[in-house]
């Protein structure tokens, strides 16, 4: 017989909020990754999965900021209960205050699969700096490990064509 986990969300959320983590994965498997995320209030990147993915709010309201194919910015508001679908290769930053909950699911990478992740001046909406990982375990939390290369780095954070230095952590 298969393993056919539950996972409690309101207990999760719970665990999640008391000990300021923001990932708790519920399972990986081959072929499948389901996790509940709490809220990062800087979130500034733009995640690019090779995988399509799925969001849920469990609790709260997220914008999702995308990248649409002519590089323009626009944003998805989701309210609580709320699903949203999120086809692979679409830059995507879901932003949502630290009380704030999603469920997470998404196919596992595939070898040679990278994810990406890419920050825009707040001045001139320059590319300024992209990270790469390959995720073959989410338990190890890529996303926290892209921010902490970017937010560490002065350079990194520098926009090359207008200057401005990204505010890191105190982004808005």
């Amino acid at each position: 017989m298969l393993p056919m986990p539950i996972a409690d969300h309101d207990a999760i959320t719970e665990e999640l909020a008391e000990t300021g983590r923001y990932v708790k994965v519920l399972w990986q498997s081959d072929d499948t990754l389901m996790f509940i995320a709490r809220g990062r209030a800087y979130r500034s990147e733009f995640h690019i999965n090779p995988s399509d993915e799925h969001m849920t709010v469990l609790k709260g309201e997220m914008k999702l900021h995308y990248r649409k194919p002519d590089g323009s910015e626009d944003i998805a508001v989701l309210k609580e209960g709320e699903t949203i679908y999120t086809a692979a290769g679409i830059p995507h930053s879901p932003r949502f205050p630290e009380d704030a909950f999603l469920l997470v699911g998404e196919r596992m990478r595939r070898s040679g699969e990278t994810d990406s992740f890419q920050w825009f001046c707040p001045n001139c909406d320059a590319q300024i700096h992209e990270e790469f990982f390959v995720v073959d375990d989410y338990t190890k939390d890529p996303v926290s490990r892209a921010y902490d290369n970017f937010f560490d780095s002065i350079p990194a954070r520098t926009c090359d064509k207008c200057h401005t230095v990204h505010p890191g952590r105190d982004f808005e």
